[in-house]
């Protein structure tokens, strides 16, 4: 949800932020051989016949690479020929974009950028549209064009094509740009998503997709989206549905919330939470957030909600009553480190759901926990166990 997200989880970016260099242009499957990935491993993820995982109904696996833990993406292409971008697939919002060579800002130079030029299928529009992100504003013009998702093409997607980019925090990202997987009334109005194209075109031989977070991410590895269908090699246990409550997002009820064992009471009134793949941390409706951090023994410091490492065994595990089941996060979940300091990784939101809801968004790191499905026929979402 980067409309939101960003405003939420930009983090202080400056000249001594940390950069993991990348070589734009280079295919997902380059970096991940240099990485150290062994060859067997690789073959298996392009889908040939030695595979390792047998999917079930799917058209299209995209391995998913990580970014300082974080952000998670993975390689489209567009245009014809094609040209190679990255990208974060995004269930919090719904449009497409990539940089462009009409971008001259400095996030545009240092990505890779679609050149309308070269390529034979695309068609432009006269039309610009400002995306408008807590941060700043991007700005795009429009156009028509080939894209490709392994094996899946979906012909005259309406797309993006970045004119400004602000430097905060896209120069400092290690993806390009972004795919919107939510509904189409979050969208650019007029044109269809590529959700939408990809199934109007029957390049899905069913109407799901569905992600998987590795719980120990690498730069290389962070996880995968399988398009139209699910591997169950990837989760266990039987699957919990929740329907969705408003289709602008995937965004369902939560009934209650629990700290250990204690039910607070905070979602007697009823909850909403978004599942959204674009957002990392937990967010936290605001005014539960004081009472969340002194239930956890949290403090805020400049690196965040600060835990003592050696507590984290016994911290409570948080519980979210969904369709009628509880499903639990544990604290090695919730907790993150790095070099040694400890954090909760949530956030506070204080941004009310339509029907005046509190609003839960849960990010990648409850997803890293459970398996997602996104069943589009059904307007529901699926969580399982992740293995």
């Amino acid at each position: 949800m980067w409309g939101l997200a960003l405003a939420l989880l930009c983090l202080p970016l400056g000249e001594g932020t940390l950069r993991i260099p990348l070589r734009r242009g280079r295919s997902i499957w380059e970096v991940m051989r240099e990485k150290g990935l062994p060859e067997g491993f690789l073959n298996n993820l392009r889908g040939d016949p030695g595979r390792k995982y047998q999917l079930s109904g799917a058209v299209a696996y995209e391995p998913l690479m990580n970014y300082l833990d974080t952000f998670y993406f993975g390689e489209v292409s567009i245009g014809t020929p094609p040209q190679n971008f990255l990208v974060i697939f995004d269930t919090g919002s719904s449009n497409l974009w990539v940089p462009s060579t009409y971008c001259q800002s400095p996030a545009c130079e240092d990505h890779t950028r679609f050149n309308h030029s070269l390529s034979s299928t695309f068609l432009g529009i006269d039309v610009t549209y400002t995306l408008r992100y807590g941060f700043g504003d991007l700005s795009v013009v429009l156009g028509y064009d080939t894209v490709t998702i392994q094996n899946i093409v979906i012909r005259n997607q309406e797309f993006g094509l970045s004119l400004y980019e602000p430097s905060r925090p896209f120069y400092y990202l290690d993806f390009d740009g972004i795919l919107g997987m939510a509904y189409p009334g979050v969208a650019i109005s007029g044109f269809n998503t590529l959700m939408q194209n990809m199934l109007q075109q029957n390049q899905l031989s069913e109407p799901i997709f569905s992600f998987y977070f590795s719980r120990n991410p690498t730069y290389s590895y962070g996880g995968e989206v399988i398009l139209g269908g699910v591997d169950p090699q990837l989760y266990s246990g039987e699957v919990l549905w929740a329907p969705v409550v408003q289709e602008l997002y995937w965004k369902i009820s939560i009934e209650e919330f629990s700290i250990g064992y204690s039910v607070t009471s905070w979602c007697s009134q009823g909850c909403h939470g978004i599942v959204d793949t674009g957002t990392f941390l937990l967010t936290i409706p605001g005014q539960f957030m004081a009472a969340l951090l002194q239930a956890l023994g949290a403090e805020e410091s400049d690196y965040g909600f600060l835990v003592d490492c050696s507590s984290v065994p016994n911290m409570p595990t948080l519980y979210f009553a969904i369709s009628g089941a509880w499903l639990s996060l544990p604290p090695t979940v919730y907790v993150l480190e790095n070099d040694g300091i400890c954090t909760v990784g949530v956030e506070s939101t204080y941004v009310p759901s339509a029907s005046g809801q509190p609003l839960w968004i849960l990010g990648n790191l409850f997803l890293r926990q459970y398996y997602s499905i996104f069943d589009m026929a059904n307007n529901r979402v699926g969580f399982a166990l992740a293995t």
